[in-house]
């Protein structure tokens, strides 16, 4: 479980926004930190202003084993050429660390198809000749996918998918287009939160802006929501896509993620308070994710 052409994730990771608005000593702190306490696997996105690639290289040499994915590097940020140049030399320079995590994100122009783009993309870093060196171990590469033609892309061009905010359904119908082979990553969103109310209040806050989304509205529809339970956030749909209560009840829907068929399944701790740190909860999912000694 876990592998990405060879490169050992663990089926469980950690999934964190947090360092897009922290300071580096600070990231470097806590990076360190989640390594110690076991944790293979580190992904980040790319929203706030700090970039991807540069971003994952100061996670790599804060850290002696830790894994980083880009969860996703845009493909709007930068040409598919430097793109290609920077995940050789993490690869060459962090050897079986670094996975290049692409995906359609957002800066596209109107009309842009992501399908479309996505494959011009890969078909441009696929037919670069570069004067880099090359590194002794592979650059693994995977990307973001949800719909089926998608999903395709990925088992063909790539190592495998990313899925960001899907149910468990979902999962199950992207490891059948899949197929056995490729690397199927999920990231899914956790609230330490055991009253309802407050549990669904926080989740809604948090979904509001892909719940308001063309893209992830049409994944959403494809979920099989109905346009009602996506514009009002309703419970199901936050259920679904937050898995909140206590521990036992959090780390139970997190496996059913890996029973459906989930190479990996990514965890994003919310609900955290400005100013706070999700570490307690890092520890508390690590003791319970993990094997014992570690690496999930």
């Amino acid at each position: 479980m876990g592998s990405i052409d060879g490169l050992d994730l663990g089926t469980f990771g950690v999934y964190t926004f947090d360092f897009e608005v922290q300071p580096a000593a600070l990231i470097r702190e806590l990076a360190r930190e989640l390594e110690e306490q076991g944790w293979r696997a580190l992904w980040i996105p790319e929203l706030l202003g700090r970039d991807a690639l540069t971003h994952a290289g100061y996670l790599l040499s804060s850290t002696e084993r830790m894994r980083v994915v880009n969860g996703i590097a845009q493909i709007w940020s930068r040409g598919a050429r430097w793109a290609y140049g920077a995940a050789l030399l993490l690869a060459d320079a962090y050897p079986d660390r670094h996975v290049l995590g692409l995906g359609f994100g957002g800066g596209q122009g109107p009309g842009t198809k992501p399908l479309a783009a996505m494959t011009a993309y890969l078909d441009e870093m696929d037919a670069l000749q570069t004067p880099n060196p090359l590194p002794k171990t592979a650059m693994r590469r995977i990307m973001a996918a949800y719909g089926p033609k998608m999903l395709e892309l990925a088992r063909e061009r790539t190592a495998g998918a990313q899925t960001y905010h899907v149910n468990v359904a979902h999962t199950a119908q992207a490891r059948e287009i899949l197929g056995p082979d490729a690397f199927l990553g999920v990231e899914h969103a956790v609230l330490f939160e055991p009253d309802p109310g407050k549990a669904r209040a926080i989740a809604r806050e948090h979904l509001y802006i892909y719940l308001n989304s063309p893209y992830n509205i049409a994944k959403f529809r494809r979920l099989g929501y109905s346009e009602d339970e996506i514009a009002a956030g309703s419970d199901r749909i936050v259920d679904d896509l937050v898995f909140w209560g206590d521990l036992d009840t959090i780390v139970e829907k997190l496996h059913a993620h890996v029973a459906a068929g989930a190479d990996h399944v990514a965890v994003q701790v919310i609900g955290i308070a400005p100013g706070e740190s999700a570490m307690p909860y890092w520890r508390m999912l690590g003791e319970a994710l993990l094997p014992r000694g570690g690496n999930a």
